[in-house]
């Protein structure tokens, strides 16, 4: 068998096995309440496995490797973030959210506030947050399975989006539960056993430095294929072989590389595109350094960090899970397993984007470097072994998207069913198959976008809509209906405009770039700024049963005042 018949027997099997095991969820399926929230029947131990496995998407199998790879230390804030934004959801929000007795962040936002139009508010935010979350899903799938077996780009996408579409109108959250608790086991082996076989490798092969001071260099003669042409800079002067012209001597500083096929000779400094900032070792391996292309570090880490901390609690696909539980009390342990289970597997993409500036640097002059976890295996072992390790981590690869993908379906239609549709099981389905229907229209229309960057953008506008809402309505009795849907059209639209921004590239240098690059530090204040100043000034307007709402959320349930529904 060739390396393209072991990927594509990889993707066949997580496929047969996904669409499997959602059939068994099929049959648990009957009631609106097993597609919305499973019955508020899974056990902690279970839902943790089912929370991580839709939690590591995309941007964590291949995204964080690839940023690591371009930028270095920096990029660490990302797994950082995402696994600590679990501790400030279990700190503040678990519990309370679990006794509200609520399906949907919309649902959760009428009951607190007694507010129709906040509820529509709330919904046109989830749809967004989800489907600004749904497309790179489908984006990275069809770019994935056309790198590993040549199809077609639209194959993956449209594999992926039919996939979890069949899932989750099928069986509803009952079988993305089984189909997601799965995938997490899935995923940790499919990139921590490769990982141990490579680090095995690299120690075979002397240990090179990974930060070496005169940055990445071929270590061998190298091809590199060019689908476009693109704009670099080189470091140094080198002369390379381009196929069907012959030689081509490139002079230090900005050059356009033509089209086709590259041939640079062994221990040449890898080139890297324009949007790539070059990163010698020591700026690579020490923070602050403004490796990440930012022309202002310090406020980009502390954006992102506040994005990753605060954008957690504010993703509908993940607070849908916290409703599944049976109290508050299993929320709690729930959030505790889940920060265990992300933790073990956030050590192992930083071992793939560190290795891959010894062995796959070409990834830096491509841009590709979100494909670094799929290259390195044959790049580094070869043969039979690097074909089979590849094989697991297409595999893996393919169950983050179909789990995360399952997440984002189950929270977009349960919100759709409910604030559109009549709420019963047939309109579920057919919220599914519209929910899945515009994010894989634009995956295909849409250019290749970085996987990583696109998933924090989706938490920046988390962080600066749903956050505020969810701090603010379990903490504060004065929050109100009109401070809450001022807060929430100050903080999404001014994270969206930033997010079109970034993606149309507006701004590339300075201060404008690094604002809308990470724009959290400045919506998500704006957001609560403007959610408490509406609230006080509209004081009359606090619901009438804010007190016993307030001690619905925060007693515990062993006095029997939690909703329970």
């Amino acid at each position: 068998m060739t390396s393209t018949s072991y990927d594509v027997v990889a993707v066949a099997a997580v496929v047969l096995l996904t669409l499997g095991i959602g059939v068994y969820g099929l049959r648990l399926a009957r009631t609106t309440s097993d597609f919305l929230v499973a019955s508020r029947a899974v056990s902690p131990m279970w839902n943790a496995s089912a929370i991580s496995g839709e939690y590591l998407s995309a941007a964590s199998f291949l995204g964080i490797a690839g940023l690591v790879l371009a930028y270095g230390a920096d990029m660490l804030w990302y797994p950082v973030g995402f696994v600590a934004g679990y501790l400030v959801l279990l700190l503040l929000v678990a519990a309370p959210l679990r006794r509200s007795g609520a399906y949907t962040v919309p649902d959760f936002a009428e009951a607190r506030l007694a507010s129709p139009a906040v509820r529509r508010l709330a919904s046109l935010f989830v749809v967004a947050i989800g489907w600004l979350y749904l497309v790179p899903q489908l984006q990275g799938a069809g770019l994935t399975l056309s790198a590993t077996t040549g199809a077609p780009v639209w194959v993956g996408a449209v594999l992926v989006a039919v996939v979890v579409t069949v899932n989750v109108a099928g069986g509803g959250m009952r079988s993305a539960t089984f189909v997601q608790a799965f995938q997490y086991w899935l995923k940790l082996t499919a990139l921590a056993v490769p990982a141990l076989f490579l680090l095995l490798a690299w120690q075979g092969d002397g240990a090179p430095d990974l930060a070496a001071p005169a940055g990445p260099v071929f270590r061998e003669t190298t091809s590199v294929v060019l689908d476009d042409p693109v704009r670099v800079e080189v470091v140094e002067p080198v002369t390379v072989d381009v196929r069907g012209s012959g030689p081509r001597l490139l002079g230090a500083g900005e050059q356009l590389l033509p089209s086709g096929t590259l041939v640079f000779p062994a221990g040449a400094a890898v080139p890297h595109i324009d949007r790539i900032e070059r990163a010698t070792g020591d700026a690579w391996a020490r923070p602050l350094s403004g490796a990440g292309g930012l022309d202002h570090p310090l406020y980009a880490t502390y954006a992102l960090v506040l994005a990753t901390f605060l954008g957690t609690m504010g993703l509908p696909h993940v607070l849908v899970r916290f409703y599944t539980n049976p109290d508050g009390a299993a929320a709690r342990r729930t959030t505790l397993v889940v920060l265990g289970l992300l933790g073990v597997f956030y050590l192992v993409p930083t071992v793939y984007g560190a290795l891959g500036r010894l062995y796959t640097p070409e990834l830096l002059l491509t841009g590709r470097t979100d494909a670094v976890v799929l290259a390195l295996p044959g790049a580094l072992i070869g043969g039979l072994g690097g074909d089979l390790l590849e094989a697991l981590l297409v595999a893996g690869a393919f169950a983050a998207f179909l789990s995360t993908s399952s997440g984002l379906l189950v929270s977009t239609a349960g919100v759709l069913v409910q604030d559109v549709l009549r709420g019963t099981v047939r309109d579920f389905r057919r919220a599914a198959v519209a929910a899945a229907a515009l994010p894989l229209a634009l995956a295909l229309a849409a250019s290749s976008l970085p996987i990583g960057q696109v998933v924090g953008l989706a938490f920046a506008m988390a962080a600066s809509t749903f956050c505020p809402l969810l701090v603010l309505g379990i903490w504060w009795r004065g929050l109100t209906a009109p401070g809450a849907a001022a807060g929430l059209v100050a903080g999404g639209g001014l994270s969206a405009a930033a997010v079109l921004s970034t993606l149309a590239g507006l701004a590339d240098r300075g201060w404008p770039a690094a604002l809308l690059a990470q724009p959290a530090a400045w919506t998500v204040p704006t957001a609560f700024a403007v959610m408490v100043g509406v609230s006080l000034a509209t004081r009359d307007r606090v619901p009438a049963d804010v007190g016993r709402t307030m001690l619905q959320l925060h007693a515990p349930e062993s006095l029997g005042l939690s909703l329970r529904r």
